[in-house]
């Protein structure tokens, strides 16, 4: 406990420090920050929809260890764990379900036929990203089928600061984690490199993991046509303890799982066109079994491959500029559960962006047209609007139908507990959002108001709240989400040293209309209340303190408060880290039937040269 109280001390002296500076801030905005998750490059500025930008400085002082932990920071977006670092995470953005948020990485779609529970298995280590850019709403004209509520781009980092990076970090529940991060520029090529590995002997019975991480990103012919050559390979072994099943049960529950991914791209650029090529293949594998310690009683077995060709392109002319593009993929799965199944998938994409009133006024309509060929043609289309009321100052809407066809998981999962539907219809929805956006040196903020009317939502239900009853695969006839959020950064200087304040705030009503919410197996948890605050500050010249406080009330449950922290020393090439998670011991419960881990700290000492 004493621990705890000195830690606490520490991590607040900054927030008392009287000698505030009025100085201007010597540091970038946002309105600089370009958004490369779409086909037309535009500066944050004036985009015309709620974009939240995770930089590389933000997330080193973030407080978190990984990609859900940080995520978890940003309002709107709802992170349920099952676990520390190496359990599985699900993603959810403004009450939408883990299947409704497609991830990518430098714009290659992360998305699994299999189930959308395997979708942050390929989110990347934290050491290789440059930032997190997260789009909110429907998106599907942009990207496709999986963009339900939003999409989050990863993008990796072009080359590293130092030569190297050599990371060690240990602490509660028996976690050791290691990586080398390395990176060389040559004259025509660079490359980054990571190996990582993160061990766990749990926090409670069965909640042990080891990870490996690798990743591989290359930049060849720089001189002439540069060819960007990025390859992961993730793998992931962790005791799932009441994952799926309560404790009454008695079983152990175990997983394996694998994501990798190859991708190549290339940019050709004139004065006026930008055409980006790629292609990727994508793997995923999961073993599941019921019982750890007797693999025969129960063990499903899930390899997921997809391949694809994409062409991206824009166009700029005096009538605005005009973005189109081809996705062409195979999806296939071959698995003792759901059986051997093949998808193929075509996306058109067309968008055009209006300027008029002076500039002061964008309008970008688009579409997109899919194939499937199990599901046949579905259109997407959709409207942005943005107004710049003053330079700082911009209003700003937009509307949109959406769309997802359902996993294999959905389609054709079968156990006693479980049952999917081969007779589900693909989910649909329109969508509208209206906000403002301000951003100036020291302040940044956004508000929005959201509404999505949604039909044949896929939900798993059960007749009955029998604890044995099987849930099966249902369409919910109707469903409404509304809500509003509210985000804000303020910068400014103590001791002449930068600090920086956020908070956010998002509230969401998810109502589904004539149906029994208490047979709602995942729908319908969704956090009614969300709110964050992070404080970044210096205590001296190398010294740097966050604190990350986290209110959550959700719709079925209680309400919980989590405060986070932590501090780093910076010295010559060594910095050293303390991360405090749960610092009060917080009781609560994200996903199913999981605890959250209590108070724990991790020590850590970086090397970079």
């Amino acid at each position: 406990m004493k621990i705890k109280i000195t830690l606490i001390i520490a991590l607040f002296f900054a927030a008392f420090q009287m000698q505030a500076q009025v100085d201007p801030i010597k540091r970038d905005t946002l309105k600089e920050v370009v958004i490369t998750s779409t086909r037309i490059d535009l500066p944050f500025k004036e985009n015309s929809r709620t974009i939240n930008v995770i930089s590389s400085e933000v997330i080193k002082n973030s407080a978190a260890t990984n990609v859900a932990d940080l995520l978890q920071q940003v309002a709107g977006v709802d992170i349920r764990k099952r676990g520390t670092a190496g359990s599985q995470a699900d993603l959810f953005i403004r009450g939408g379900g883990f299947d409704q948020t497609l991830l990518l990485v430098d714009g290659i779609k992360m998305d699994d036929s299999q189930t959308g529970h395997h979708t942050l298995n390929a989110a990347l280590p934290i050491e290789v990203i440059e930032r997190i850019e997260v789009i909110k709403g429907p998106v599907a004209r942009v990207f496709g089928q999986n963009a339900f509520t939003g999409a989050i781009n990863i993008v990796t980092k072009k080359k590293l600061a130092s030569n190297a990076i050599i990371n060690v970090e240990a602490g509660s529940f028996g976690q050791f984690n290691s990586s080398v991060t390395f990176g060389e520029e040559y004259e025509n090529t660079s490359f980054i490199a990571h190996v990582g590995s993160l061990t766990s002997d749990g926090y409670r019975t069965n909640s042990d993991y080891e990870n490996k991480n690798y990743v591989l990103k290359g930049i060849f012919n720089k001189k002439r046509q540069a060819i960007e050559v990025l390859a992961t390979f993730f793998d992931k072994k962790f005791g799932a303890q009441n994952f799926y099943t309560p404790t009454s049960y008695g079983f152990s529950e175990y997983e394996e799982t694998q994501n990798s991914v190859i991708g190549v791209t290339t940019t050709f650029k004139t004065d006026k066109l930008k055409i980006t090529p790629r292609v990727y293949w994508r793997r995923g594998q999961d073993i599941f079994l019921l019982k750890r310690e007797d693999p025969s009683f129960s063990r499903n077995l899930h390899i997921t491959n997809k391949v694809g060709v994409e062409t991206n392109a824009s166009y700029t002319s005096n009538l605005g500029i005009t973005g189109f593009g081809v996705d062409i993929s195979k999806v296939s799965i071959n698995s003792n559960n759901l059986g051997d199944r093949k998808r193929t998938m075509a996306n058109l994409f067309l968008e055009h962006r209006f300027k008029l009133a002076n500039d002061k006024l964008d309008l970008t309509p688009g579409i997109a047209v899919t194939y499937f060929s199990d599901f046949k043609f579905h259109a997407f289309p959709g409207l942005d609007v943005g107004y710049q009321l003053s330079d700082k100052l911009k209003a700003y809407g937009n509307l949109g139908l959406t769309y997802r066809i359902p996993t294999y998981t959905d389609l054709y999962y079968n156990n006693s507990s479980t049952k999917g539907n081969p007779n589900l219809k693909p989910e649909e929805a329109f969508a509208q959002e209206i906000g403002l956006k301000y951003n100036s040196e020291r302040f940044t903020t956004s508000v929005a108001i959201f509404n999505r009317d949604a039909d044949n939502l896929i939900d798993f239900i059960r007749p009955d709240t029998e604890p044995t009853s099987q849930y099966e695969a249902t369409n919910i006839a109707k469903v409404n989400t509304r809500g509003f959020e509210l985000n804000a950064d303020y910068r400014f200087k103590l001791n002449e040293f930068n600090q920086t304040l956020s908070f956010g705030y998002n509230f969401l009503e998810d109502d589904i209309l004539d149906q029994n919410k208490e047979l709602s197996r995942y729908s319908l948890n969704t956090l009614r209340h969300q709110f964050i605050t992070r404080f970044s500050s210096k205590l001296f010249k190398n010294v740097s303190q966050n604190i990350i406080y986290k209110h959550a009330e959700r719709t079925i449950g209680t309400s919980y408060n989590v405060w986070d922290a932590s501090v780093i020393v910076d010295f010559n090439k060594f910095s050293f880290t303390v991360t405090a998670n749960n610092i009060f011991d917080a009781e609560y419960i994200e996903s199913g039937f999981v605890p959250m881990p209590p108070s724990n700290v991790l020590f850590g000492l970086r090397y970079s040269y």
